[in-house]
């Protein structure tokens, strides 16, 4: 295995996703996934870490503003664990304030308004994965 590793933005509609480079320094937003259901959706994930040939998966934990977890990060965590029984190395990393800041940077970029949806959660999983490969190397 490589050093990959496949990011999520976890919503109840939506999964944004991003991927690092093979040496896990550099994070890149890849796609939006729409949501089916808990099995469909950790098998198509399942398949993503096989095609990138990782078993690394990071997912937001979206905490409340006093760093508490509430529902989202329940139900992220939950997911994390259904990933795991897939045999893979689940991860978490605080992503408050990640779409707010994925919002700015497309706003910054002249996106218009109604193409901001289809961007926005791939962004962000991209800018949580920046932040934990970032806290990952000072760790080193």
């Amino acid at each position: 295995m490589n050093e990959r590793v496949i990011a999520l933005d976890v919503g109840d509609v939506r999964i944004g996703i991003a991927v690092s480079d093979p040496t896990g320094t550099i994070a890149q937003p890849l796609e939006v996934y729409r949501r089916v259901g808990w099995g469909p959706d950790s098998r198509y994930v399942k398949a993503l870490c096989e095609r990138y040939e990782t078993n690394r998966v990071l997912l937001g934990l979206p905490l409340n503003m006093d760093g508490t977890l509430g529902g989202q990060a329940q139900k992220a965590q939950a997911f994390g664990e259904v990933l795991a029984k897939l045999e893979l190395d689940v991860f978490y990393q605080d992503e408050r304030m990640t779409t707010v800041t994925a919002e700015k940077v497309l706003i910054g970029g002249n996106v218009r308004r109604e193409d901001r949806k289809q961007y926005v959660d791939k962004l962000a999983a991209a800018v949580i994965l920046e932040q934990w490969l970032a806290s990952q190397s000072q760790q080193k």
